[in-house]
């Protein structure tokens, strides 16, 4: 046998074994064994978020103090994260009120989190304005804006819709998703919350996350 013909054998051989390496790992790690087909979140799902998991990813986006930031300077922590526009005169408020509520809970938990929220409506919504509504809401709370590509960007990413009304001023209203999502900052998106959801519905399911991961 040739030299080069040796060599080549060799080389194949640990490519081989990496790649079976790598597929075991692949199967068997993350929220879902793919293997035995177990969820390690089984427990505490209230969605269907695990036919989902390709929601999230990288973003890069402005907070509330001006500065840019990427998910990875945000999602530090377990995080419940909000799509919405700080003019909304109904909705928004609820939600953002219920989630600080929950974030509370956990803290009572002896849990940390983080509550995000994120502008829909970057044209009114500057790191000025998005800092007022934060510092309103609750003291950990980060608030989120950027430019419009950053914000469509984002919003693709975790599947969100949002659409201005047309009006002839500054008075407009946005169509938008309301779903609540939280995050786990090793997992990433496991699980989203919908409006029937109360404070404390959320609190324990994080809870179970949290527990669980």
């Amino acid at each position: 046998m040739s030299r080069s013909l040796s060599l080549s054998i060799s080389l194949l051989a640990a490519c081989l074994l990496f790649l079976s390496l790598f597929t075991f790992w692949y199967l068997t790690s993350g929220r879902v064994n793919l293997i035995n087909g177990t969820d390690q979140f089984a427990e505490c799902r209230t969605s269907n978020a695990l036919g989902s998991s390709n929601i999230g990813g990288a973003f890069d986006l402005i907070n509330h103090l001006g500065q840019s930031v990427t998910e990875k300077d945000i999602f530090k922590e377990p995080t419940i994260l909000y799509f919405g526009y700080t003019f909304c005169p109904d909705i928004c408020p609820l939600d953002v009120y219920r989630n600080s509520e929950a974030v509370d809970l956990l803290d009572a938990m002896e849990i940390s989190a983080t509550p995000v929220f994120v502008s829909i409506d970057p044209e009114r919504d500057t790191p000025e304005v998005i800092g007022e509504f934060v510092k309103f809401h609750h003291p950990k709370m980060i608030g989120l804006t950027g430019s419009k590509d950053q914000i469509q960007n984002v919003s693709k990413s975790y599947k969100t819709y949002y659409k201005a009304q047309k009006t002839n001023d500054d008075l407009y209203l946005v169509d938008h998703s309301t779903l609540t999502y939280l995050i786990l900052p090793e997992y990433g998106f496991v699980e989203f919350f919908r409006r029937d959801k109360s404070a404390e519905e959320i609190a324990e399911i994080t809870a179970c996350f949290i527990d669980n991961s």
